[in-house]
């Protein structure tokens, strides 16, 4: 496996938190993009095996994992597409495979929506273009005034294991869910009624995206977990209506399939990216 550094990089002076392997100089690399309530680490499991035949970049986005949260941030998904987009900028990366999750998803597709000849794959755990999406439980909660702020002072570590742990097939590993956890200070907190209150028709916004890259043909690995209680899977064979897209239903997984089947989904994605980002230079 290829060696994995970190750094802190800023854009317009709000600092993300990066994780990288493979050749730092390529113009082409895998760019992770986490979603809520995660952190670049996420993907710890696979950034360094792409290191070994690409280079790849993890961040943690602004508000989450290690990342700045400021107030006068735009927790928009147009404005972490403006904040991925200065990272890839000073990074130097031409040639991008994004690999996303979760709301990782809407910041990145909002991305390649704008730099469609630029994107040579994707790869989506759980997420996509969502026609006929609505929120779910705890996002109709943020989107709430009062409600949602309440729900965050009064979230415990206890409750948040409960409540995460109830949506998923199987038992997490504890310190995934501690990780998650420790990360959420006030600053998280408030990003995160922040986005969802700004977000507010996920479908259209998806589909307006599908249909500005379906003409692109981009090579795309679909993968769901089968049991996902936040995006449902029906929405896994959508995706080939929109991309040129291999997709993999995850048995016995939830909304994290990298952290439930973490073999299964290594050998899923490091063949497709392999083919598709192993000869970048």
């Amino acid at each position: 496996m290829a060696e994995v550094t970190t750094r802190t990089l800023a854009v317009n002076g709000v600092k993300s938190f990066l994780r990288e392997s493979g050749r730092v100089d390529s113009k082409e690399a895998v760019v992770f993009v986490h979603g809520n309530p995660g952190s670049g680490e996420d993907f710890d499991g696979l950034l360094p095996l792409v290191g070994d035949f690409s280079r790849a970049v993890v961040p943690d986005m602004p508000g989450y994992g290690q990342a700045d949260r400021p107030r006068g941030f735009d927790y928009t998904v147009e404005g972490y597409a403006d904040h991925l987009d200065g990272l890839i900028s000073q990074l130097g990366i031409e040639r991008v495979h994004l690999a996303l999750h979760d709301f990782g998803g809407a910041w990145g597709v909002e991305w390649a929506s704008r730099n469609p000849t630029r994107v040579k794959s994707l790869t989506l755990f759980n997420v996509g273009v969502v026609p006929g999406y609505t929120w779910h439980k705890f996002a109709k909660v943020w989107r709430t005034p009062l409600l949602g702020e309440l729900f965050q002072a009064t979230a415990t570590r206890g409750a948040f294991r409960v409540a995460l742990q109830a949506d998923n097939p199987k038992p997490f590993p504890r310190a995934f869910v501690d990780r998650m956890y420790d990360y959420q200070d006030w600053g998280m907190k408030r990003a995160v009624l922040a986005l969802y209150r700004a977000t507010d028709d996920l479908s259209t916004m998806t589909q307006r995206w599908g249909s500005i890259l379906r003409p692109y043909h981009i090579p795309t690995l679909v993968l769901w977990g089968d049991s996902d209680k936040y995006l449902p899977v029906r929405f896994a064979s959508v995706q080939k209506d929109y991309f040129d897209a291999e997709v993999h239903v995850i048995p016995n997984a939830g909304h994290w399939p990298m952290i439930d089947e973490p073999e299964l989904v290594r050998d899923l994605v490091i063949p497709f990216l392999r083919k598709h980002a192993g000869a970048g230079g």
